[in-house]
C-alpha cells in the first residue's frame, strides 16, 4: 500500500521535511483511475495522468508573465497554486502545483541546491518518534512520496528541508494539503527538472509578495 498522509498533529511538532500530505495516513481515492498510460523513464516509467480529471488551468502551458524575476527563475505562487518558470520576452511556463497547508508553507527565496532522479525518502527522527510505524527509508519507486524527481531547496548553502517534487497523489494538485513542500505531477516535475540547473533561484510568494 502506498505510504501517504501523516497526521496534522505530527506535522505541527516535526521538521517539515517529509513532503507528505497533512491529512489521513493513507489515500482513499482509486489510484488506477487517475492514469492513462506511462512515459518511458529510468529506472521506472512515469505514470501519465488522465488530465480530464483535472481542472484545465493546472495543465502545463506557456503564459504571459509580467513579474520582474529574471528568465530562468522559478516563482511559486502559493495562492494561485501555480509554479512559473520565467522565460524571455515576458513569457513563463506555468505548472499547476499542490502546496502546504496554511502555516506549513516554506517561505522566502532559495536556490536549487541539488536535483534528484527517482530519489529515496526518509522521515525525520522527530516524525519517527511520533509515528514509529513509518518506514525508516524508502527507495525510489512509484510509492515514494517524492515521486520521479526532486529539486532540493537551499538557503545560504544549507538544506531548507523543503523540496519541489513529484507526487503519487495527482488529485492533490491545486490543493493546499502538503506538509510544506511544493508537489507537481510526475510528468511535470520531470519536465521542469530538465529545464533548470542547480543554482536556479526559487521565489515563493503569497498575497503577491515573497514570504520573507
Amino acid at each position: 500500500m502506498m505510504i501517504r498522509r501523516l497526521l496534522i498533529a505530527a506535522l505541527l511538532s516535526a521538521p517539515l521535511a517529509a513532503c507528505q500530505t497533512a491529512q489521513q495516513p493513507f489515500a482513499t481515492m482509486d489510484d488506477d483511475n487517475w492514469y492513462v498510460g506511462s512515459i518511458p523513464d529510468q529506472p521506472h516509467n512515469i505514470p501519465l495522468v488522465d488530465r480530464r480529471k483535472m481542472d484545465a488551468k493546472y495543465a502545463r502551458q506557456t503564459v504571459e508573465y509580467k513579474g520582474s524575476e529574471k528568465p530562468g527563475s522559478i516563482v511559486v505562487d502559493i495562492d494561485e497554486r501555480m509554479l512559473y518558470l520565467v522565460q524571455p520576452e515576458g513569457k513563463a511556463i506555468r505548472y499547476g502545483v499542490g502546496v502546504g497547508k496554511q502555516g506549513f508553507s516554506w517561505r522566502g527565496v532559495a536556490s536549487v541546491g541539488r536535483k534528484g532522479v527517482w530519489p529515496a525518502w526518509s522521515p525525520t527522527k522527530t516524525m519517527v518518534g511520533i509515528k514509529p510505524d513509518l518506514p525508516r527509508h524508502m527507495e525510489a519507486g512509484l510509492d515514494n512520496p517524492l515521486g520521479a524527481r526532486a529539486l532540493y531547496l537551499h538557503q545560504n548553502g544549507a538544506d531548507t528541508l523543503f523540496r519541489i517534487h513529484g507526487t503519487n497523489e495527482p488529485w492533490s494538485i491545486g490543493e493546499q494539503v502538503s506538509s510544506g513542500c511544493v508537489r507537481m505531477l510526475n510528468e511535470d516535475v520531470a519536465d521542469l527538472y530538465e529545464r533548470v540547473p542547480v543554482g536556479t533561484t526559487v521565489y515563493v510568494k503569497r498575497n503577491g509578495r515573497y514570504r520573507v
